[in-house]
C-alpha cells in the first residue's frame, strides 16, 4: 500500500505573503515579487459564468422553478441579442443564461455545436473601460487571441472577448450596473 498525501485547500489555510503557504508550509512564490499579479495584469477573479443555451425560457424555468434559484427573470429583450437571465450566487458570482446564437454574435465567433467555444464564457468584470483595455492587453501578451476587441455594447457597458490557448472564451466587462469590490 502506498501512502497518499491528501491536501485540502481553503481560503482559511492558503495564504500569500510573498510565498504561497498552506498551514505555514511554503508552496512557492506568489504576489508582486513572483512576477505575477503585476500592474496591468488580470486579477484572479471570475465574476460571471455565462452558459449559452438553446431555449432561454426553458433554461430559466429549469434553474428558477426546478432548482429554486432566484432571478429577476429574463431582461434585455428590448435590445437586439440582449435577452439574458442572471442568477446571483453566493460570494458575488453570477450565473448568466444567454441564447447561444446571441453569445456567438456578441463575441463575433461562429455559432457552433454543443462542443464548441460558444457553449459558455467566463466573465471577468472590472470597474472601468481602461481596465477592460488593460486586461485585454495583458491577455494578448500572455498568448490569448482577441476574438472581439473592446467596444461599447448595446446594453450600456463596454467589453471585449479573448480566447485562451485552448479556445475558452473570456468576456472582460465594464458594466456600470455591476461594480466590482476590490
Amino acid at each position: 500500500m502506498t501512502n497518499r498525501l491528501h491536501v485540502r485547500f481553503s481560503r482559511e489555510n492558503l495564504t500569500c505573503g510573498g510565498r504561497w503557504q498552506r498551514d505555514g508550509v511554503s508552496l512557492g512564490e506568489c504576489g508582486p515579487s513572483s512576477g505575477r499579479g503585476t500592474v496591468g495584469s488580470m486579477k484572479p477573479r471570475i465574476t460571471v459564468i455565462t452558459l449559452a443555451v438553446r431555449d432561454l425560457d426553458r433554461s430559466v424555468g429549469f434553474y428558477r422553478d426546478g432548482l429554486g434559484w432566484d432571478t429577476p427573470g429574463i431582461i434585455g429583450q428590448e435590445v437586439e441579442n440582449g435577452a439574458v437571465a442572471f442568477f446571483p450566487l453566493p460570494g458575488g458570482l453570477i450565473l448568466a443564461l444567454w441564447p447561444q446564437e446571441f453569445l456567438a454574435a456578441d463575441a463575433h465567433v461562429p455559432l457552433g455545436d454543443q462542443n464548441t467555444q460558444t457553449r459558455f464564457t467566463l466573465g471577468h468584470n472590472v470597474n472601468s473601460r481602461e481596465e477592460v483595455d488593460a486586461v485585454l492587453a495583458a491577455a494578448t501578451a500572455a498568448g490569448a487571441t482577441i476574438v472581439d476587441p473592446a467596444r461599447d455594447r448595446l446594453w450600456g457597458g463596454y467589453s471585449g472577448y479573448f480566447a485562451d490557448p485552448d479556445g475558452h472564451l473570456w468576456d472582460v466587462v465594464w458594466n456600470p450596473e455591476f461594480p466590482v469590490a476590490e
